[in-house]
């Protein structure tokens, strides 16, 4: 088992090749809309008698596939697509304004009156800084099959695209088997595509179903890994049985995989299987979108000229920053993704 290695400037000359990357992000868009709520506005509803929370500010940023898109933005990728749907509502032109705001065309981003556009709504109070202020989310979803025409468009859109980009991100975020975009046959046709244009760069993310990839870079956590889907808390995953279960998962998905660790970093196995550590962040983090921003260090830092472990090095140097930023889609800029590099030197010779 081999220990990673990334020198700075090494790093410098992938982030100074990050603007040439040209990337399609297939996948479940979102909005994250933020309601910042000021306690001390609240009202009483004269027909019910509750608290009517009063909304002083609206924040809103794409979310899922969208959170790869502005983390691909913010690290300063030159090319970016955005490949889906949204709904013909509010919700779709509010996430359409904030991915063009991204510089990421949204052509292939298509619009129907079939479907909502997914939306998280994230109501918390302002006067509360961190995690403790947030209330219950409200998730909009779409609970039905993607209609057929509209993952037919979708394949075309990513085949139509293959020679302006230089990789693929798929991002299956729905967790219903076929109300998302990344349906059975459009996953089908992705793997085709993998196999067929090989000077591309495929890379997989999703919540239930990663294992049903082939010949695509894959990103399991590592309890996706040996099979546990539904893990709970205190659940640890022995390194020797990660290992086993990796090589097996390796052969059948025939592409590399990039196992994600938690704290303990990333576990990836092309060429050689490599233990690779992440940084040690301390005071309050939020973990949500890590592994969104972990995926663009990575795909980056790939279509760059780095290889697997340094690629994975990258994609725990971003996800190390955006953990440390509280109630909002974090991202991490080239200045910063280089401070953290001598971190995490640090961390390694301590």
């Amino acid at each position: 088992m081999k220990n990673a290695s990334l020198t700075l400037p090494r790093l410098q000359s992938f982030v100074e090749r990050f603007p040439s990357a040209r990337i399609a992000v297939i996948g479940d868009f979102f909005l994250d809309r933020y309601l910042d709520i000021d306690p001390a506005l609240e009202e009483l509803s004269v027909e019910t008698g509750k608290p009517a929370h009063q909304v002083a500010r609206v924040r809103c940023f794409p979310g899922a596939a969208g959170t790869v898109v502005s983390n691909l933005a913010a690290l300063g990728a030159g090319h970016l697509h955005a490949i889906g749907f949204t709904g013909d509502d509010g919700q779709g032109f509010d996430l359409r304004k904030a991915l063009h705001a991204l510089g990421c065309s949204t052509d292939h981003l298509h619009s129907t009156a079939e479907r909502y556009t997914p939306t998280y709504l994230k109501p918390r109070d302002m006067t509360r800084p961190g995690l403790d202020g947030e209330h219950s989310r409200y998730d909009t979803k779409n609970r039905r099959t993607t209609p057929e025409d509209l993952q037919q468009k979708i394949i075309q859109s990513l085949g139509s695209m293959l020679d302006e980009i230089d990789a693929v991100i798929i991002l299956d975020q729905v967790e219903a088997n076929d109300c998302g975009v990344i349906t059975a046959s459009v996953r089908e046709a992705i793997c085709q595509l993998a196999v067929e244009t090989p000077r591309l760069l495929f890379w997989a993310d999703s919540r239930r179903r990663i294992r049903l990839f082939r010949h695509v870079i894959i990103k399991p956590n590592q309890f996706e890994a040996i099979g546990n889907e539904n893990p709970l808390p205190g659940d640890e995953v022995v390194l020797d049985d990660l290992v086993s279960a990796a090589k097996e998962l390796r052969v059948k998905t025939a592409a590399p995989i990039f196992i994600t660790r938690g704290e303990a970093g990333m576990l990836v196995s092309d060429p050689d299987w490599t233990i690779v550590p992440t940084v040690r962040v301390t005071g309050e983090i939020d973990p949500t979108g890590a592994g969104d921003s972990a995926t663009a260090g990575a795909v980056l830092a790939l279509c760059a000229g780095a290889d697997h472990a340094e690629a994975a090095v990258v994609g725990n140097l971003v996800a190390s920053i955006t953990v440390q930023q509280l109630a909002t889609t974090g991202t991490a800029s080239p200045a910063q993704l280089l401070e953290r590099h001598d971190l995490w030197q640090c961390q390694r010779s301590s």
